[in-house]
């Protein structure tokens, strides 16, 4: 798809309302690609911080996320580099125990789109469980856990990882392996995307 093509598509992505008759905030699309992103991260939804300031993961759960994968903030903001494609683009609301889950309309309505733009795409990381029911369907009735301790087994294309939140810290401590064997290897695997070669 031509540059001028995807940059349409992205205009059209941060237009949308479809959902704003159920979005308290209003409908406020945050997103990020072009055509030449090599590495992409579905998450989940935009928080109210990112809901207000319009930049994806601009809060706590992107800086860890940053550290994760090892890339400077200039790196991950960087679209020629890496597109950051929620589940869901709009801020879905608060819930009892936290934000609501993203919206379902998004991710059929212009994932596909998006991805299909994105001829350099070398890597996906899939962070949460949203992301991992919609891309690893092999993956049904395992534990978030489960999927990112096995991660290789869903290479070179996908990477998945939790989602993290203020919760990862606890899940890190109880999990010591994802420090020790998986973050090298996500790290390795994101350097390799962004240099033209396979996720892992």
């Amino acid at each position: 798809m031509p540059e001028s093509k995807v940059e349409t598509l992205l205009e059209e992505v941060r237009a949308c309302t479809v959902c704003a008759g159920a979005l308290p905030a209003g409908p406020r699309p945050v997103v990020q690609f072009s055509r030449r992103s090599r590495l992409v991260v579905i998450g989940q939804a935009p928080g109210s911080r990112v809901h207000e300031s319009g930049v994806p993961w601009h809060d706590r759960s992107g800086l860890r996320l940053r550290e994760w994968t090892g890339l400077s903030e200039c790196e991950f903001y960087d679209s020629a580099k890496v597109a950051l494609v929620p589940m869901g683009f709009c801020y879905p609301g608060a819930g009892k125990s936290g934000d609501l889950p993203p919206r379902r309309e998004c991710a059929p309505l212009w994932h596909e789109r998006i991805l299909g733009a994105l001829k350099g795409t070398h890597l996906i990381l899939l962070v949460g469980s949203f992301a991992q029911t919609r891309y690893l369907p092999r993956t049904k009735g395992q534990t978030l856990t489960e999927t990112v301790r096995h991660f290789a087994q869903h290479g070179p294309k996908f990477f998945p990882l939790p989602h993290p939140s203020w919760r990862s810290g606890i899940w890190m401590r109880r999990n010591p392996w994802f420090e020790v064997d998986v973050l090298p290897a996500l790290r390795s695997a994101v350097r390799r995307a962004l240099s033209g070669g396979t996720g892992q």
